[in-house]
C-alpha cells in the first residue's frame, strides 16, 4: 500500500496548531513540509551524484519512447558489475528521496519533481529485478504498468512508457524469439540482470518440484555468476552462457514428452537416474516402469498432513524402499541413490499437500496478471508501508 505521507503531514500540522507561541519558539517550526524540503534537496543531490556520467535529460524533455529508453538505460547504468556498492546505496537514498518528496511535494518545483520521478522509476525497476521481499514472477506488462502508474501519480504523465523497447515478447525463457531479442539488447548489464532473474525464477520452481534439476541448474548459474563477478567473463560472454543455460532449461521442460512422462513423473525419473551409471544396469523401459509405479503408489497412498506425523512419514519411506527393492534398485554400491529418490518423494508429497489448499497454488504455466481491475494504489505499491528513514527491502 502507498503510504499517505501528505495525509500524515496534514494531521501533524493540525495537532501542532494547538501549540502556543511559546511552544513553537521552544520547539521550532512545526511545518513538516518546510522541515522535509531540505532533506529532499539533500537526497536529490546524492542521487544525482550516483548518476554522474549518465545523461538522463531526455526523461524531462523527450518523447515517451525517449523517456522509456532513459529509464532502462538508467537501470543498465546503475546495475553495472563495478557499481555494486553504488547500487546498494542508491536504492537506500532514492527511497529516502521518495519519502521526503511525499512530505513536501507542494513546495517542490516541477522540474525537480520530474527528476525525482526518474530516480524513483529506476529504483522501482532495480528492486523488481532483485525481487526482494516477495516471490512474484517478473513480467513485461507488469513492469510497464507499474512505471506508467508511478509516473501518472508522481508527475501527472499521461503518456505510455514501454520499457525494453527492443523486446516485443513477454519475458519467457521458453520463447526463442525473446531470447534472441535479449541477446541483441544494447543495455548489456540490464540483459544480464534480466536473464539471471528469469533463470532464478525457474530454478525456484524446480526447488519445489524437481530436486535433481534444482541442484543442477542452481550450481550452473552460481558458477557462471561467480566467474562474472570475479571478472572472468565479459558482459557478452556471461549473456551467452546464461542464454545457453536458458536453452538447457527449455529443453529440460520437453524431456518428459519424449519419455511419455508427466512433469511429476519426470522428477521421479530424474531422481532414479541421477547417478548416470544407473542406466548401465537397467533398460530405460524398466526405469520408466519404476517411475510410473512409484508415482502411482505415492498418489494412492498419500496421507493427509503426513509431514506432521512421524508414523506416516516412516510408512511412506518403508513403502518406497519396498517398491525399489522389488525392482532390485539400486545396484550394488550405489546405496546413496535411494536417498535422492526419497528426497524427491518427500518433496512431491509436501508440494501436493500444500496444493490441497487452493489459496497456496500458483500455476506457473498458466499464471497471468490482470491489470484492468487493479487500482493505482495496487500497481504503484513497490513496497509495503515505510516510515521515513527506514530502509525498505
Amino acid at each position: 500500500m502507498v503510504v499517505d505521507y501528505v495525509g500524515i503531514a496534514s494531521a501533524l500540522k493540525d495537532a501542532m496548531n494547538d501549540y502556543t507561541s511559546r511552544d513553537k519558539k521552544n520547539y521550532g517550526d512545526t511545518d513538516v513540509a518546510k522541515a522535509a524540503y531540505p532533506k529532499f534537496i539533500e537526497k536529490l543531490s546524492i542521487c544525482q551524484d550516483f548518476f554522474h556520467g549518465y545523461n538522463y535529460s531526455k526523461f524531462m524533455t523527450g518523447t515517451d519512447l525517449e523517456r522509456s529508453k532513459v529509464i532502462s538505460g538508467g537501470v543498465n547504468f546503475i546495475v553495472d558489475i563495478h557499481k555494486q556498492e553504488d547500487k546498494t546505496e542508491f536504492l537506500k537514498e532514492a527511497l529516502l528521496l521518495r519519502q521526503a518528496l511525499s512530505l513536501c511535494s507542494s513546495m517542490v518545483e516541477e522540474s525537480l519533481r520530474v527528476e525525482a520521478a526518474f530516480f524513483e522509476s529506476v529504483r522501482v525497476l532495480v528492486m523488481r529485478l532483485m525481487n526482494q521481499g516477495n516471490g512474484k514472477k517478473i513480467s513485461l506488462p507488469e513492469m510497464n504498468a507499474r512505471i506508467n502508474e508511478l509516473l501518472k501519480a508522481s508527475i501527472k504523465s499521461e503518456g505510455v512508457i514501454n520499457l525494453f523497447s527492443d523486446v516485443s515478447q513477454n519475458f519467457s525463457l521458453f520463447d526463442t524469439k525473446f531470447l534472441e531479442e535479449i541477446s541483441k539488447m544494447k543495455e548489456k548489464n540490464l540483459a544480464v540482470e534480466l536473464l539471471k532473474k528469469l533463470i532464478a525464477e525457474q530454478v525456484q520452481i524446480y526447488r519445489r518440484t524437481n530436486v535433481v534439476k534444482s541442484e543442477k541448474f542452481s550450481v550452473i548459474i552460481q558458477e557462471t555468476m561467480n566467474r562474472y563477478l570475479n571478472g572472468m567473463l565479459t558482459n557478452e560472454q556471461v549473456i551467452e552462457e546464461l542464454l545457453n543455460l536458458a536453452k538447457q532449461i527449455a529443453a529440460a521442460q520437453k524431456e518428459g514428452d519424449k519419455l511419455g512422462l508427466t512433469a511429476d513423473e519426470l522428477a521421479f525419473y530424474d531422481a532414479l537416474t541421477k547417478p548416470q551409471a544407473i542406466k548401465d544396469f537397467y533398460e530405460n523401459e524398466e526405469l520408466i516402469a519404476i517411475t510410473k509405479e512409484l508415482a502411482d503408489t505415492l498418489r494412492k497412498n498419500r496421507t493427509i498432513d503426513w509431514q506432521k506425523r512421524d508414523s506416516a512419514r516412516a510408512r511412506m519411506r518403508m513403502m518406497i524402499k519396498k517398491l525399489l527393492k522389488k525392482h532390485k534398485y539400486p545396484p550394488e554400491g550405489m546405496d546413496d541413490a535411494v536417498q535422492t529418490v526419497m528426497t524427491q518423494c518427500e518433496l512431491w508429497t509436501d508440494n501436493n499437500d500444500l496444493e490441497k489448499d487452493e489459496s497456496h497454488v500458483v500455476s506457473y504455466s498458466n499464471h497471468s496478471v490482470s491489470y484492468e481491475n487493479m487500482t493505482d494504489e495496487n500497481i504503484l505499491a513497490a513496497e509495503s508501508q515505510t516510515e521515513y528513514g527506514k530502509n525498505n527491502s
